[in-house]
């Protein structure tokens, strides 16, 4: 288990919001990302992730997590959404719908030069600010604390460019996953 982690976890269990909030900021996209290699709705996606969240505030002061909070996460994201997908297809042919998913990734490299094109047009139209702080946390992987002593501006103004980045770019978020798991 990450310090970090662990750490959150503690403060959770007392019942601390800003924790939640934390656990949530750290896992959400990674977790949303995740849940579309399983399906193929980004809202379906996000709601799973939400309810996922609203469980672990509601389970907060039974839950015990003995070992690493992320791989709980993921699993159980993955869970949730075959069982989302189970439903929405009545449980027959889950194997060969979820196959199917995965055949459809293997895509050849003209349609990913076609995408990746794309995104970067997309990118490249985001406005300045919510454009410099996207591909500050993204491209260069920096935190959003470290974004905000770049730029020169507070960590919730970096958290607003890049909330309205990702929501300008939700339409091409296919593309987005494309790259992520190539």
């Amino acid at each position: 288990m990450k310090i970090n982690d662990s750490k959150i976890l503690e403060k959770l269990k007392k019942g601390d919001s800003k924790a939640f909030k934390e656990l949530f900021d750290l896992y959400y996209l990674p977790l949303s990302t995740y849940s579309l290699k399983y399906c193929d709705s980004f809202s379906l996606a996000e709601d799973i992730v939400q309810d996922l969240f609203i469980k672990i505030w509601n389970d907060r002061l039974y839950m015990k997590f003995d070992k690493n909070i992320g791989s709980y996460l993921f699993k159980a994201v993955k869970n949730n959404t075959l069982q989302q997908i189970k439903k929405k297809y009545n449980f027959v042919g889950i194997e060969d719908y979820v196959n199917n998913l995965m055949v459809e990734e293997a895509v050849d490299n003209e349609y990913l030069e076609e995408k990746r094109n794309r995104l970067h047009m997309q990118i490249e139209a985001l406005p300045k600010k919510s454009k410099e702080v996207f591909k500050a946390i993204v491209l260069d992987n920096l935190k959003y604390k470290e974004a905000a002593l770049e730029f020169g501006i507070t960590v919730n103004t970096v958290k607003t460019h890049y909330t309205r980045a990702l929501k300008q770019l939700r339409n091409a978020v296919e593309i987005i996953i494309i790259f992520f798991f190539i």
